[in-house]
């Protein structure tokens, strides 16, 4: 796929035309992105959006970009969007309500959609991708964050023959995470007031990736492009090293943690006591599989995988991911390929929120990275059948009901919410998941 797209984009160089992309969001992830596009002949960076310019404009000089040869700065993203020459548009503002719709003026305008923000992935994915796919373009996940490259590595598992037991990723997590608030977040990265001012980090970012509301919103995001399903309980975040995943995300009845097959589990890089795990996959994905036969778990033993005790479950991992650094991958795939690195196609997982504390009626819950919820993986059929509030509605909604620290919000228990395309889109996503249809990718439980 690679050497195509590359033997195309040089074509657009050669020839004066070349592939036009639109930044939305110029954070930490578009930054990186900008540091490697600007490298490559034939992609051309047709403009950023944010809604700080200032933020936009440092981002371009962090990323290289020459002060005489910068692309132009907006604060409005459907100018952008609609500018000639755009074939594909990077979302990365990670809002999730804004995020649906830019994804849907990209669509509307005929571009192609790289969703990098997989908090509106999560919310309403499928239904973006159904929308992509009528009007002849594609939208596809990000390469380079951990969603897209688990969806890589689990239909690298099924082209070869295995149908895979579980996927998912790494990250550090300890038992008190998810209780984790802004006010409290950077010591457990051991960063001070100044590394954090020189770095422009946010703290409602780096919450999101303690408390597991990123782990469950990236773990729904693959659920949905990869045909696997949550396990009842959620994640559980077991303590596991790269070559521990063969043995630890298996079923329980071979002497793994899993409740069932074809499912998800983020595995973390610290044992309860806070203890590192040796050979940790902090900043990796994985994908877990099963030898069909005695013979082929005999060629896992002559080719030295790493398995479990059995030696019948293998495991194959990547252990890092590159963030916007390998996004244009997908940029190429998308505007020269006509193809995603990663779609969804139905809803088979949500992030829901859950109270972090005792909340009060009246309060107005503040969303991901947040002090009043954290995210949580489940089932769809739990979602919907309970009435769920995801995550990605939860800002900015005024709630009704009290909440004890850990339960569900509940839809009934907020305020109606505004409406927006993205709630618009969720509703008509949720009204065909009611029997969400089968593929030939879903995995079962046996």
């Amino acid at each position: 796929m690679l050497r195509r797209a590359l033997e195309l984009l040089e074509e657009r160089a050669a020839s004066g035309s070349p592939l036009g992309l639109a930044l939305v969001g110029a954070g930490a992830f578009g930054t990186m992105l900008l540091a490697q596009a600007r490298r490559l002949a034939g992609l051309e960076v047709a403009g950023v959006a944010d809604l700080a310019p200032a933020r936009a404009r440092a981002a371009l000089e962090r990323a290289g970009w020459p002060s005489d040869g910068r692309p132009p700065v907006t604060d409005d993203p459907a100018e952008l969007i609609a500018r000639d020459g755009v074939d594909v548009v990077v979302e990365a503002t990670g809002d999730a309500v804004a995020g649906v719709g830019h994804a849907l003026e990209a669509i509307r305008s005929g571009r192609h959609v790289v969703m990098v923000n997989v908090e509106a992935d999560a919310l309403a994915g499928p239904a973006l991708a159904a929308r992509a796919r009528a009007a002849g373009a594609v939208y596809s996940l990000a390469y380079g964050d951990q969603p897209a490259l688990v969806c890589e590595l689990v239909d690298w598992a099924r082209a070869s023959g295995f149908e895979p037991v579980c996927a998912g990723k790494g990250t550090k997590h300890l038992p008190a995470y998810p209780s984790v608030t802004p006010d409290d977040v950077w010591p457990h990265y051991g960063l001070t007031p100044e590394q954090v001012a020189a770095g422009g980090f946010s703290a409602r970012m780096f919450t999101s990736f303690l408390d597991g509301t990123k782990s469950a919103i990236e773990m729904a995001a693959v659920c949905n492009a990869a045909g696997l399903v949550p396990q009842e309980e959620g994640l559980r975040f077991p303590p596991a090293g790269a070559r521990q995943l063969a043995g630890i995300c298996i079923p329980r009845e071979d002497g793994g943690r899993l409740s069932r097959r074809g499912t998800v589990e983020v595995v973390s890089s610290l044992e309860p006591d806070g203890t590192p795990v040796p050979d940790d996959l902090r900043f990796g994905v994985y994908v877990t599989f099963e030898a069909p036969s005695g013979y082929v778990a005999g060629c896992f033993a002559a080719y030295g995988l790493a398995t479990d005790a059995s030696g019948r479950y293998a495991a194959l991992w990547r252990p890092y991911h590159l963030v916007g650094l390998e996004t244009t991958v997908s940029v190429l795939a998308a505007g020269l390929l006509g193809e995603a690195t990663g779609a969804p196609d139905a809803l088979r997982a949500d992030a829901v929120a859950l109270a972090k504390r005792d909340l009060r009626a009246g309060e107005t819950l503040d969303g991901e990275g947040g002090f009043t919820v954290a995210g949580a993986l489940v089932p769809v059929s739990r979602s919907l059948g309970d009435g769920l509030l995801p995550i990605g509605l939860a800002r900015g909604a005024v709630l009704r009901n009290p909440i004890r620290a850990g339960e569900p919000v509940r839809r009934d228990d907020v305020e109606p919410l505004a409406e927006t395309e993205a709630l618009a889109l969720r509703r008509e996503l949720e009204s065909a998941a009611v029997s969400p249809p089968s593929t030939r990718r879903d995995s079962t439980s046996r």
